[in-house]
């Protein structure tokens, strides 16, 4: 027996089956006696067996890879995506690897081709903005793919998510009928981010039908944070004192001109109301909790998960779920 590397024929030979029964009883494939199973794992355990899944997947017809690509994980909203891609895969032999992209569509470019030659089962991707040889690739491939986050535009095999520009006219709306008419805005770089660009273009849309417009707008040229919209939101505020409410481009951002209104002494709500986008706990957690928009970001990655593994060929017919949102009242507008 190989002591330093324990193969499946070491452990089919300690529990004195098959190689075949061993290669089921690891890939959860197949019939199985429980008496069968409980010998193989306690090989298992007892050799330090460590399964070889990437020769499973080459002399297999699929690997149990699930591929995994997210713009950040520093950014609360997408570790939530993946907690639902794991509540999906967390009873099946799948098992999720996962690559960060840094919002950079090149370095996406590289992952996507790096997991393909690993012959994943399906890939789950953050948004529709690809590079042109990533959705090559990508197509080509045809492995299941799921483009989550976002529905404003056609995907690749299923898109899940929401509507961004829908959510941006619907939070403006619900702004008018409070009563707001001097809007002003603050949002973040929109090259690395359509989708708060696309809230922007909805927010836009419902002023103009309202006969309205902005009457200041600032947006801070790099990734969205509390101290980007803290800075962001006192320039604004400076050069337009006489906006009634500010809508943030997300929550991060929001939260930071929610500090700035409380070191300054400005009156939240009753001098500025404040409205932002995700519905993140920080929000939820202030002592004025925040109006805002909360995505069901647990819910994309579950049903986005679930909806790949359903079906192994992807289909003819491209599949659009939209998961919603839902306007929070919160107290700052």
């Amino acid at each position: 027996m190989n002591q330093l590397m324990p193969t499946l024929a070491d452990v089919a030979q300690h529990a004195g089956v098959s190689e075949i029964t061993v290669s089921r009883v690891v890939r959860n494939k197949g019939p199985i006696s429980d008496a069968t199973r409980d010998r193989v794992m306690k090989a298992i355990e007892l050799l330090g067996y460590v399964p070889n899944r990437a020769a499973g997947s080459l002399a297999s017809s699929g690997s149990m890879l699930l591929g995994v690509l997210l713009p950040s994980l520093s950014n609360i909203v997408f570790p939530d995506v993946l907690r639902g891609i794991h509540a999906a895969i967390a009873t099946t032999p799948y098992q999720a690897l996962i690559g960060v992209t840094d919002y950079d569509p090149f370095t996406e470019e590289k992952l996507v081709s790096s997991l393909l030659s690993w012959k994943p089962a399906a890939i789950v991707i953050a948004g529709f903005d690809h590079t042109h040889t990533t959705c090559k690739m990508l197509a080509a491939s045809r492995v299941r793919v799921a483009e989550v986050m976002d529905i404003d535009a056609q995907p690749i095999d299923i898109a899940v998510g929401l509507s961004h520009r829908q959510a941006g006219f619907d939070s403006a709306r619900h702004l008018i009928a409070k009563g707001y008419r001097r809007f002003g805005y603050v949002g973040h770089d929109w090259d690395t981010d359509r989708r708060a660009r696309l809230r922007y273009e909805g927010l836009r849309a419902a002023l103009n039908e309202a006969g309205l417009s902005f009457v200041g707008q600032m947006r801070f040229e790099g990734a969205s944070s509390t101290s980007a919209g803290k800075e962001t939101f006192e320039k604004l505020y400076n050069a337009f004192p006489d906006v009634d409410v500010v809508v943030f481009s997300n929550d991060d951002m929001a939260v930071g001109g929610y500090f700035h209104c409380m070191s300054a002494g400005i009156r939240i709500k009753e001098k500025v109301g404040l409205f932002g986008f995700n519905g993140l706990d920080i929000g939820m957690a202030l002592p004025l909790p925040l109006s805002t928009v909360r995505s069901n970001r647990f819910l994309i990655g579950k049903i986005a998960a679930e909806k790949l593994l359903e079906v192994g060929e992807r289909p003819t017919e491209k599949t659009i779920i939209d998961t919603g949102y839902d306007i929070v009242e919160g107290a700052t507008a």
